[in-house]
Order: structure tokens, then C-alpha cells, then sequence
């Protein structure tokens, strides 16, 4: 069974699980959780921090969506029946092309900033490499992938600001980052995943399906934590490929019972190792 970090507790107080979601009732069988993460994006392309940044895909993100929605399509037993994405245009047209493919695009969609990627702080829109090279590779690593080390956060009044997109016309001022760690993003999906995910993974009309979820490397590395109990000290170390999906079967009482990527394991391994390789 998944743990609730208490850190949570700060984006839980002003949340109403009823503002993502109709009213459902539960029923007895668990559908599959199906994890993936957006294509390849422009600022990937570029070896650049994108975070909150929104960028489209780059024509590898796009086949890298349509060869996930392939895998999807070919899964035997398999029903998708609800889509979660976050709010950042690579993963809803990672989701598009993705569900277009599997023969899903009539999918119902949920969208919430709480499943964007982990904001980079001072550090979006900087050159990964160029980073590196300014403040040596070991600190880099550190605000890439510490669990409680940030980057430096933003200058106030910086104009990379989400404050004022309206996309979080609804979210408290207080909730936008001006940076993340790791410890941060597990606290604001956290709530997300126990109240909205968790309610369709229970519910009458998702029975017997399964449920998607399209978003990002942090994102789902914190999914991924609370759903598995992964460590602290773990979690940095877990590497999320893009475009392949991961599939998660749970019994009644939210016990995994198997999960691992669809597709060729190797593919999906060597995927993982070209993330790990990565500058940032």
C-alpha cells in the first residue's frame, strides 16, 4: 500500500478533490495505472532546463508519442478508459498522439498543474552543459537530483514567472514555485494521486480498464515513489525513459502485484541509460 508523505499537508489544505473530478462510486476492482512520459521536447533537443517552461515536442517527441500509443494499442487487456495529463502542452500532445494512436483520442481528460515537472528555478532556459561547466558537474547533479536540494530559486519579479499565466489563474499564489527538489514535487502530486487518480482507479466506470497518466520525469519519479514506497535515497537514482509506457497492476487494496514497461525490456533499458546520460 502507497504512503502519503506529510508534506503534502501543505498543498492538501486549500484543496478540493471535487474541482478535478464528478462524483463516483467505488467499486471492488482495481483497473491498471499506466505511467508515461513525454516525448522528446524542443528544450530537450536543445539541452536546455525547461521545468515549468512550455514548450511543444520536437518530430522525434511526436514518433516517440505514436510508437507509445502503438505499445499501447498492441497490450492485451488492456481498456483505457481515463486520461490524466499535466497542465504543459508536451505532455497533453504526448497524450493526444499517444491515445490517437492506440484508438483512444475519445479518452475523458483530467488536467492539473500538480502533475507538471519539477520547476528548475534560476536555472530554466540555461544551457545544461554551459551549467555544468559554471558551477562543476557534482553541484549540477546535486539541484538536478537531490531530493531536498533546489536550484537557486528565481529572482522575484522574473519574468520566466508562472504567476501569471493564466493556466494558474485558480492556483494560490503561494503554490506556484519559484523553485523545486524532488521532496517538493512528491508533496504537491501526492494529494493529486490520493484524491483524484486513486478515486478513478476506484471507480464504477473505470472497472475492468485502466488508467493513463502523462506527464514528466519528476512528476512521475514521485508518482512512482508514494505508488512502489521507493526510498529517498533511491528515488534520484530511478530513471524514467520517454514515450515508453509503464504498466501497474494492483490488487483491492492497492498492493502491486506487477509493473514494468511495455515493449522490449532491453528498448526500454537502453531508453533509461540515454536519460542517465543526460546533462541535466
Amino acid at each position: 500500500m502507497f504512503r502519503i508523505p506529510n508534506d503534502s499537508a501543505k498543498f492538501s489544505a486549500c484543496y478540493s478533490p471535487a474541482e478535478d473530478r464528478d462524483a463516483r462510486r467505488y467499486a471492488g476492482s482495481v483497473p491498471d495505472l499506466i505511467l508515461l512520459r513525454h516525448g522528446q521536447s524542443e528544450w530537450n533537443e536543445l539541452n536546455l532546463f525547461t521545468g515549468w517552461t512550455d514548450v511543444d515536442l520536437t518530430p522525434l517527441g511526436e514518433s516517440e508519442a505514436r510508437s507509445a500509443g502503438e505499445l499501447l494499442a498492441l497490450e492485451a487487456n488492456l481498456d483505457l478508459r481515463v486520461l490524466h495529463t499535466s497542465v504543459l502542452t508536451r505532455a497533453i500532445r504526448t497524450a493526444e498522439i499517444a491515445l490517437h494512436a492506440a484508438g483512444r483520442s475519445w479518452l475523458p481528460v483530467r488536467r492539473n498543474w500538480r502533475l507538471n515537472e519539477r520547476h528548475y528555478g534560476d536555472l530554466t532556459g540555461k544551457d545544461k552543459k554551459e551549467t555544468a561547466e559554471q558551477f562543476g558537474a557534482e553541484q549540477v547533479k546535486l539541484w538536478r537530483r537531490s531530493y531536498f536540494v533546489p536550484p537557486p530559486s528565481l529572482p522575484e519579479g522574473d519574468p520566466r514567472s508562472s504567476l501569471n499565466d493564466p493556466r494558474y489563474r485558480d492556483v494560490p499564489d503561494e503554490f506556484i514555485p519559484a523553485t523545486e527538489c524532488l521532496k517538493d514535487v512528491v508533496a504537491r502530486v501526492t494529494p493529486y494521486f490520493a484524491d483524484v487518480i486513486i478515486e478513478d482507479l476506484r471507480s464504477e466506470a473505470v472497472r475492468g480498464g485502466a488508467v493513463i497518466v502523462v506527464a514528466h520525469g519528476n512528476s512521475l519519479r514521485a508518482l512512482r515513489m508514494v505508488l512502489q514506497n521507493i526510498p529517498e535515497e533511491e528515488i534520484a537514482e530511478l530513471e524514467i525513459p520517454t514515450g515508453i509506457p509503464y504498466r501497474v497492476t494492483m490488487d483491492d487494496g492497492l498492493n502491486i502485484l506487477e509493473a514494468g514497461y511495455l515493449g522490449d525490456p532491453a528498448a526500454a533499458a537502453a531508453a533509461a541509460e540515454a536519460v542517465a546520460r543526460q546533462a541535466g
